[in-house]
């Protein structure tokens, strides 16, 4: 999900690209500009002008698919100094401007230093502190606690009680991949919107016309984003992102071919890295999924669509049962580390389960 750009002029924060434009372009049923997930956004919308916002929500699905940014829409819809609540978020406003730059003293983002890092209890209590001020500018206060699955037992305690005793002028909107990797106790006290991945052609489309990439360009990112346009965008802007995904590709086919020393070697490297070796793994069942798809003739769209001889290829080689097989193991993989699993050791054990010539 990112905003609708009226023109190809942008400026960034965080990983939020921001294109405020003029009312009068706006579409008459998504008044709030964003790319896809049109009924998130009508609900939000009519809780904004029936006066009927939740206390906290809590916006779940894979990183890149828009969380952050219509969080920040319903920020600047709450924080908008327009009186015509229907118009909100004006987008041209004090308030508005402020929220786009990330310097309104009523938005309040909460994340961890770095993504796969904890987000600690002084964070969250920091924040509890705030929130029991009066507002500076505006009506109400909104928080906006990022990669929420990455909160310390001790941090979700914490929030659990803002929840437990809501204030009359605060908003939180926690946001985290799923559900289950939060305590049942906040999920139960939040409204939950789950935001699915769009179609490849609708991010391939908008791509093209919003954010100006070459067809050529717009079509392989829509298949890498599996329909998350936010990475679909930051991976645009980002010159060396391909040329990762690349490499990491070739050390994957090179693993096939190579000694189980050598791959333990590959996987003591890579266990130095928590973040990097998420994206390696959910890189590898990108790739495993379009070789089982290949091998068995599944009417699906593939995901590397640059490279399909080699998908063509493993696919002859390897079929069905053993892509199956690689998948399972990968998606154990990542489960175990998510319970805080020696990374090292969860590797190792993968690269026996890797096939091999």
């Amino acid at each position: 999900m990112a905003l609708w750009p009226t023109e190809l002029t942008a400026h960034s924060v965080n990983d939020y690209t921001i294109f405020p434009p003029p009312w009068q372009m706006m579409d008459r049923d998504n008044r709030w500009n964003i790319v896809g997930h049109r009924w998130a956004v009508g609900a939000l919308q009519r809780a904004v002008v029936t006066q009927g916002v939740s206390h906290a929500y809590l916006f779940t699905g894979p990183p890149g698919v828009g969380k952050t940014t219509l969080a920040r829409r319903l920020a600047a819809a709450l924080l908008c100094q327009d009186p015509e609540v229907t118009r909100r978020p004006c987008d041209e406003c004090r308030a508005c401007h402020l929220v786009g730059s990330g310097n309104h003293p009523d938005l309040h983002i909460v994340e961890s230093e770095e993504v796969g890092d904890s987000l600690k209890i002084e964070q969250v209590r920091q924040l509890e502190h705030t929130l029991t001020l009066t507002p500076v500018e505006s009506r109400c206060r909104v928080a906006v606690l990022r990669r929420f699955e990455e909160a310390t037992i001790s941090a979700a305690n914490a929030l659990l009680k803002t929840l437990e005793e809501p204030s009359s002028h605060v908003v939180l909107v926690v946001l985290a991949r799923e559900p289950d990797l939060l305590l049942p106790t906040i999920v139960s006290r939040c409204q939950h919107i789950p935001l699915r991945p769009l179609p490849v052609a609708v991010v391939e489309q908008a791509l093209i016309r919003h954010w100006g990439a070459r067809s050529q360009q717009a079509a392989l990112l829509a298949h890498l984003s599996r329909g998350r346009l936010g990475w679909a965008v930051r991976t645009l802007e980002d010159d060396e992102a391909l040329s990762r995904r690349a490499r990491r590709l070739d050390e994957l086919n090179e693993l096939i071919d190579s000694s189980l020393i050598h791959r333990f070697r590959y996987a003591e490297t890579l266990a130095r890295d928590p973040v990097t070796t998420r994206q390696v793994l959910e890189l590898w069942i990108g790739w495993w999924r379009d070789v089982l798809l290949e091998s068995s003739g599944a009417d699906a769209p593939i995901t590397n669509i640059d490279r399909m001889g080699e998908l063509h290829e493993q696919a002859s080689r390897f079929g069905t049962a053993t892509s199956s097989h690689i998948i399972r193991a990968l998606r154990e993989a990542i489960q175990r580390l998510e319970r805080n699993a020696n990374t090292r050791l969860t590797l190792e054990v993968l690269m026996l389960d890797l096939p091999r010539s």
